[in-house]
């Protein structure tokens, strides 16, 4: 299986889940989409990991993104699960789970883990944009849990960056300054960028950030 690379389209799969069946593509539709395996059911780091996304499902809504899970345990171990997280991070599962017992989707997306264990997947994120290309993906180890609010910062900035010739500098957040693409000529930016902008070096320029 080859290294799902940025830009490849995500590969495409029919799964059950602890909403039911979700066919990957379509279910995406025109949303924005997160992918993230955990090793196993019942483990420690990945409890908390699906109880903050639970609680962040309106901020997930409000940059129109779908939430997928993937583990490689069976439906029935997912809706026990299910109850721990609810009660032990006090929120209530609102996402789909993959019941990935045959790993179909975990060696599809090369989340497989050989050298710890021939079933455990790494904490694997992928995120897809509404073309159903692959945006960003990250790797953690099984022993550090992920970061969800870097995930929605991610998310900011592709979508800004899908609509505007602008990147975003390290650190950045919603509302801060922006870098204009360096194909954007001098002479130019008043008329694209009327917020106004800094010229620190020729291939250094910021602006506001355009949609806000």
């Amino acid at each position: 299986m080859a290294t799902i690379r940025l830009g490849d389209i995500a590969p495409d799969f029919t799964a059950e889940t602890t909403e039911g069946t979700v066919h990957f593509h379509e279910w995406l539709g025109n949303s924005w989409g997160v992918l993230f395996s955990h090793p196993a059911d019942f483990t420690p780091v990945c409890t908390t990991e699906l109880g903050v996304t639970s609680k962040l499902k309106d901020e997930f809504a409000r940059r129109n993104t779908k939430v997928l899970a993937v583990s490689v345990d069976p439906l029935k171990s997912h809706q026990e699960w299910i109850k721990d997280i609810n009660e032990t991070q006090h929120t209530t599962v609102n996402f789909p789970i993959i019941a990935d017992a045959d790993r179909k989707v975990a060696t599809l997306y090369d989340m497989i883990h050989p050298n710890a264990n021939e079933t455990f997947t790494v904490r694997s994120v992928f995120i897809i944009g509404p073309d159903k290309k692959v945006k960003l993906t990250l790797t953690y180890p099984a022993s550090t849990g992920r970061n969800f609010f870097e995930i929605l910062r991610v998310i900011d900035s592709l979508q800004l960056t899908a609509n505007y010739s602008v990147a975003t500098p390290a650190n950045w957040e919603q509302g801060q300054d922006v870098v204009i693409a360096p194909a954007i000529k001098d002479e130019d930016i008043p008329s694209r960028f009327p917020k106004g902008h800094k010229r620190i070096k020729p291939y250094l320029r910021t602006t506001p950030q355009p949609n806000l």
